[in-house]
């Protein structure tokens, strides 16, 4: 069997325009550039699971990657894409003039077998989805990172790094600190961090496991790892979303941990309220 893992090679040139420095809420960040167009095709496409369209509703890919200004001639890091909501999109999108990277855990950076098996099997799902259809995967790589030393690839040589709704275990984990330190480390300077995360009434403690975080501190975390933060969005709002589950974010879809009998209530609510931020790696 051919080796999974695969050496990234991040050689975009292409710098960020100048980003501000002051935040600002719902700012356009894409540019009249003529790649709308580009990013309307991906999400359109036919090859996407159709169980994934059906979340459009809740997950507004064009305007949350239009907001991060991912443009599809952008090196892109995307981190713990698996099962590949996002990839289905990323990777065609960026395939003729850009780079997708999708990180994940290297299954052999975990002390035990269950961690273990469950981490390669999160990377072998995501390479298969890639192999069974190269006329829109075949550029897309897989690379491997050790959560308690986090390493994305060379230094300077991402555009963009993307967060999908992961911070909470991080911080379950005692890893968010690392994690931001190697999201700086391997963006360009002007670099963006796009990330979406459940967004908890207000901060919350060390040892919550609700799912939910707090948005001063995933803020505060992003600027104790250098980042400047450049702006929110409500576009992954809802308000709907009362936080106030005995399961935990994971009451709600997709997960719907919550007896059937109370399936259409939450349903009716629908996924969960999120934070939408966008955080800029100093040029100076």
């Amino acid at each position: 069997m051919r080796p999974i893992l695969l050496a990234a090679v991040l050689t975009s040139t292409l710098l960020l325009g100048a980003c501000a420095t002051a935040p600002s809420s719902d700012r356009p960040s894409m540019a009249g550039n003529g790649l709308g167009a580009a990013l309307d095709d991906a999400i359109a496409g036919s090859w996407r699971t159709p169980a994934n369209v059906a979340r459009d509703r809740y997950r507004h890919p064009k305007q949350t990657l239009a907001f991060f200004g991912v443009r599809s001639d952008q090196t892109v890091i995307e981190i713990m894409p698996p099962p590949g909501w996002y990839a289905e999109i990323l990777a065609p999108y960026l395939r003729e003039n850009g780079h997708y990277i999708a990180a994940v855990v290297d299954p052999a950076s975990q002390s035990n077998d269950k961690a273990r098996n469950y981490y390669a099997g999160n990377r072998d799902e995501l390479q298969r989805r890639f192999d069974a259809d190269p006329a829109h995967f075949d550029r897309a790589r897989i690379v491997g990172f050790d959560p308690k030393n986090p390493v994305f690839g060379p230094s300077n040589s991402a555009d963009v790094v993307l967060t999908f709704r992961n911070v909470h275990n991080w911080r379950m984990a005692g890893t968010a600190p690392g994690m931001f330190k190697g999201f700086f480390d391997v963006l360009k300077p002007g670099g963006v961090l796009g990330l979406v995360e459940h967004r908890a009434k207000a901060d919350v403690a060390d040892d919550d496991k609700t799912g939910y975080v707090g948005q001063a501190q995933v803020i505060a975390m992003a600027q104790a790892a250098g980042f400047l933060f450049d702006g929110s969005s409500e576009v992954n709002a809802n308000p709907l979303d009362t936080k106030d589950y005995p399961g935990g974010v994971w009451t709600l879809p997709p997960t719907n941990q919550h007896d059937a009998k109370d399936d259409a209530k939450y349903k009716a609510i629908g996924e969960s309220d999120r934070m939408t931020l966008r955080f800029v790696k100093p040029r100076g």
